[in-house]
């Protein structure tokens, strides 16, 4: 579908108005056509409902297009022919997207692997070993970009692989994550849903991770506590009908406990790449998984996400970091010096 400028700008001021997030500009473009007469609509059915419309300026709409443009990235909007198709089907799909890379990769087979951020060194290992196996196999792994299981995920998926952001195409988070984020846009394929410029908040999160999950057939959790941004995604690929897999861990271990909890939830528990190959190869839309989030289910705590997203709190020094790296599955000492980035003789001595 060819636009018009004129048209494409209207889009992105639609999305950008007050109150109009994916389901209502949906609804809008079905009615009236076209976003600029939307947009016209837009008063009178505001002052039906006895509020103030507030459009948003076409300066700053100016500004944000320009800024795509300087930052190296393009407009994906939901109709165009290179749209992912898995992730127009979700009801929620954002109408807008910015991205930069080979948006190839996001039309090969996907999958998603989400995992802790504190995650131990053997799961990080795992991840990476994960990754790189699914890419051989002819898959994109599709991640968010964090600490621990999605930076290595990424890591050995390269260069086969999409990085889902919660920020804006041109903001790296975090911040010690700018280079990958860098080799992802370069290499493979960087997503972002938020304007450039914004800055990621607790509530981005989740609506990073529906995309997540959205443009792939399954999730694969890998390590995850019983409350995390990883059980999200899980739910929210079990809600639009995918797979979900989840790898076992120690019940000794709260990292392995939301992984755990997912298994014996329906999700599908899988030790090889073999086993996710075979599991989504051809996927159909009928998910041999059954996990779904039941009825009156506590909701998340989006404060606590949002730490836990950000890793507030987080100690970055010492024995604190080798510790935390450690599980009761055994792991080498290059792979220990590699992740924490201390020096042989600190990991030694750490581990005295």
């Amino acid at each position: 579908m060819s636009l018009s400028q004129a048209e494409a700008f209207a889009r992105i001021s639609l999305l950008r108005s007050p109150d109009i997030g994916p389901v209502s500009y949906t609804q809008l473009l079905a009615r009236f056509g076209t976003a600029a007469e939307a947009l016209d609509a837009l008063p009178d059915l505001a002052r039906r409902g006895r509020d103030a419309y507030r459009p948003a300026p076409a300066d700053r709409i100016e500004r944000e297009v320009e800024a795509v443009r300087r930052a190296g990235a393009r407009y994906l909007l939901h109709d165009q022919p290179d749209y992912p198709a898995l992730l127009g089907e979700l009801e929620s799909a954002p109408p807008i997207l910015t991205c930069r890379g080979d948006l190839s990769l996001a039309a090969r087979p996907c999958v998603a692997m989400v995992g802790a951020r504190n995650a131990s060194a053997a799961a990080v290992k795992l991840a990476r070993t994960f990754g790189q196996g699914l890419a051989e196999a002819g898959f994109t792994v599709v991640s968010g970009l964090a600490r621990g299981i999605d930076e290595a995920a990424h890591e050995g998926a390269m260069p086969a692989t999409i990085g889902v952001i919660a920020s804006g195409i041109d903001i790296a988070y975090p911040p010690q994550h700018s280079d990958l984020q860098e080799r992802i846009a370069s290499e493979g394929l960087l997503i972002a849903e938020q304007p450039p410029g914004t800055e990621p908040r607790g509530r981005h999160f989740p609506s990073r991770n529906r995309i997540i999950a959205g443009l792939a057939a399954g999730t694969l959790v890998v390590e995850a506590a019983p409350k995390s941004g990883s059980l999200i995604t899980a739910r929210l690929a079990g809600e639009a009908g995918r797979e979900v897999m989840a790898i076992p861990g120690s019940p000794l271990d709260t990292r392995s406990q939301g992984c755990n909890q997912l298994i014996r939830d329906g999700a599908v528990l899988v030790q090889s790449v073999d086993e996710v190959v075979e599991l989504l190869e051809g996927f159909t839309g009928s998910p041999r998984s059954t996990f779904r989030v039941a009825e009156g289910a506590s909701a998340f705590d989006y404060e606590e996400l949002r730490k836990l997203e950000w890793g507030e709190a987080r100690e970055e020094h010492g024995g604190d970091v080798i510790a935390g790296l450690l599980t009761k599955a055994p792991i080498a000492l290059d792979e220990l010096v590699r992740q924490s980035g201390a020096s042989p003789a600190a990991v030694h001595m750490a581990l005295l």
